[in-house]
């Protein structure tokens, strides 16, 4: 009981928000500070797209965890990690926007075209838009909740696309550790799903 009492505090949610904050609040410190290595801009770039894709797992991590634990209350959790998830992924491609192109739409529309790891990107990045906007109570009930569902249903298309932008941005420098890792994570959350809903057919 003390167990589950703990993720129902009235606390856990601002201090879930006050620790999804603190990669941000890094990066502030390491920008202001010049502790981004020596080239900032591709630092800062790459740290908030793998922090997108950290609250993305961490995201689609709450029901395995809520069920393989019989945690409920870590159900109130998902909203926010998934509105995280879009927030690190907007200041991602405004990064990239801002710091790469110069925000010149041209050059920015012209680069999407020209290199699919940054077309995959972008492709999350608007897949995620209507996810983030429908996300309040009040879009649901005007959806109903089946085609809310049916919507929001659209986080795995949006994984899968995510780490193809993983992927595909670390192959041009041979690097597929931490693809590897992240490419693991999301195959057992997904098989995992993949399983529950096999057996609830049979």
């Amino acid at each position: 009981m003390a167990r589950r009492s703990l993720w129902l505090h009235p606390a856990a949610k601002p201090l879930l928000f006050l620790l999804c904050l603190l990669p941000l609040a890094y990066l502030v410190w390491a920008a202001i500070s010049n502790s981004l290595g020596a080239n900032p801009a591709e630092a800062l770039i790459r740290s908030l797209g793998d922090w997108s894709l950290r609250a993305l797992c961490l995201t689609l991590a709450i029901t395995p965890l809520r069920q393989g634990l019989n945690l409920p209350a870590l159900a109130r959790f998902r909203r926010m990690l998934g509105l995280f998830t879009f927030f690190y992924a907007s200041l991602h491609l405004l990064s990239y926007a801002w710091l790469d192109m110069g925000l010149v739409p041209a050059d920015i529309a012209k680069d999407i075209a020209k290199r699919p790891f940054i077309l995959m990107g972008f492709t999350a990045w608007a897949l995620l838009l209507p996810l983030a906007a429908t996300s309040f109570n009040r879009a649901i009930k005007a959806l109903g909740a089946k085609r809310w569902q049916s919507l929001h249903k659209a986080v795995y298309a949006i994984a899968l696309i995510a780490m193809l932008h993983f992927i595909w941005m670390r192959a041009g420098k041979q690097n597929f550790g931490e693809p590897l890792i992240y490419g693991a994570l999301l195959a057992a959350l997904m098989g995992w799903r993949i399983q529950r809903a096999w057996r609830s057919r049979g």
